[in-house]
């Protein structure tokens, strides 16, 4: 999301940041630029032109000329203003009524609102008890979707009803949620493909039935500027409490975003980030920020970590490590921990100084192809030299690398990265943990390849 966006930035600002002294014209000369990759970005000219008299204000104050780095308080600017645009108000679900509390999912035809509402489920149902209702009647299996889809994440769905129309239906789920004492109803609502009379009305007429605490417009990020004419219609005619930004991870061009909740008024409550059920964040207007300007995310990698990384897993590996006892199964479990927070590009995006290299190495490929090689030749070994590494030696090896399709070589690889962390373990378990591993990683290769680079295509 936003990578074109972020990279034009960072060449714009640095322009200004190396220079000790400010004058109008460097910064006209960088608003010039911002205003270019914020239009390309597909945010729409009146929310660009509002965005850049408001930094330009600020730009060209006392704070910035008495300042002893200009250019680092230009962007502090820019970064302000950002969140000002994105929503600085909490975008917190409400829940505020007695239960079943009731959420409509509202928007065209083909924006992903029955994926979104099983993912809100997934993400909610380990803290509330929820249904799930389908009242699109009018696309072919849609019902039948959202079945299935809560079949996978193992929540109720009202059984469908042939014949019945979407009101008679949110009646019979309105019901059903109170009768099997659910905490939370949510609506998936039909689309259609473009903004209809007979859509807005059918909508109103089940959020005036179903009286929701969140109606949620769920929009799609690839549509460009018509997601703000969207989120304006709705609004208008239906009234709309947040929005929910769909298929964000397919397009560098997500602007849209900077500009549907000036032009809405309804702040964006959610992400989905893939395709997969669960990838769906809650969105911060000041991470989004961050991310935008190339400063990263630290504060979602670490709840990433917390929400995927297996505690107990964790806890036996840090007894391995502080006894030294470290074999490649648990080198195995490590990559698979890792697999599951993200690809290495994607934690990278999130590392404040390294997020400009997240799109060079996902386009190569290199990390998390390297990560599947290892794990194809740990899983063709056996599990005595999984536990015994020690005992791999030629003749093993070339039956290793011909079972999982690789060379020689590379289980050599494997076999010494596996050494190199082998001695680290030991080596914190015997010196102190922590302190020592930050001594040692420093003089390890993956020190190295941090300050002297992986390879000449990402100088880190």
């Amino acid at each position: 999301m936003f990578e074109n966006l972020t990279d034009k930035l960072s060449q714009a600002f640095s322009k200004i940041t190396s220079r000790g002294v400010l004058n109008e014209k460097d910064i006209d000369d960088a608003m010039r630029e911002i205003r270019v990759a914020l239009l390309e970005a597909d945010v729409s000219l009146p929310v660009v032109k509002d965005f850049i008299s408001k930094v330009k204000t600020e730009a060209l104050g006392e704070k910035v000329a008495k300042s002893v780095k200009p250019g680092q308080m230009v962007v502090k600017i820019v970064h302000d203003e950002l969140v000002k645009l994105l929503g600085a108000e909490t975008t917190e679900l409400n829940f505020n009524a007695p239960a079943p509390v009731c959420m409509l999912l509202v928007g065209l035809q083909g924006s992903g609102k029955t994926t979104t509402a099983a993912k809100i489920a997934k993400r909610l149902k380990k803290n509330k008890r929820v249904l799930l209702a389908s009242l699109d009647v009018y696309r072919p299996a849609a019902q039948e979707q959202l079945a299935q889809l809560g079949k996978q994440i193992e929540v109720d769905v009202l059984p469908i009803v042939a014949g019945q129309k979407p009101l008679e239906i949110t009646k019979r789920a309105l019901a059903e949620a109170k009768k099997g004492v659910y905490d939370l109803l949510i609506l998936d609502t039909a689309g259609r493909l473009q903004i209809d009379e007979t859509l807005m009305q059918e909508v109103v007429e089940v959020k005036n039935l179903a009286q929701p605490t969140e109606t949620l417009l769920v929009a799609d990020a690839l549509i460009g500027q018509e997601a703000c004419n969207v989120a304006k219609e709705f609004n208008e005619k239906v009234g709309i409490t947040g929005l929910v930004l769909t298929r964000i991870d397919g397009t560098s061009r997500s602007g849209a975003a900077l500009s549907m909740k000036m032009v809405s008024g309804a702040p964006i409550k959610l992400l989905g980030t893939g395709e997969k059920l669960d990838k769906i964040e809650e969105f911060h207007a000041d991470r989004i920020a961050g991310r935008i300007l190339g400063q990263g995310d630290v504060v979602s990698l670490v709840e990433k970590a917390i929400e995927n990384v297996d505690h107990a897993e964790a806890e036996k590996m840090a007894g391995k490590m502080m006894s030294g006892a470290f074999d490649l199964n648990d080198m195995l479990n490590q990559m698979r921990q890792m697999q599951k927070i993200g690809s290495m590009g994607s934690i990278l995006g999130m590392i404040p100084g390294l997020s400009k290299f997240k799109s060079q190495i996902e386009e190569s490929g290199v990390c998390d192809n390297l990560v599947k090689k290892q794990e194809a030749i740990i899983l063709s070994m056996t599990k005595e030299e999984r536990a015994h590494p020690d005992i791999i030696k030629a003749s093993r090896k070339r039956r290793i690398a011909l079972g999982s399709g690789t060379e020689v070589h590379d289980v050599n690889v494997l076999l010494k990265s596996y050494e190199q962390m082998a001695t680290m373990m030991k080596k914190m378990g015997k010196f102190g943990g922590l302190s020592a591993m930050s001594k040692m990683l420093k003089n390890s290769p993956f020190g190295s390849m941090m300050s002297g680079g992986i390879n000449k295509r990402f100088p880190f």
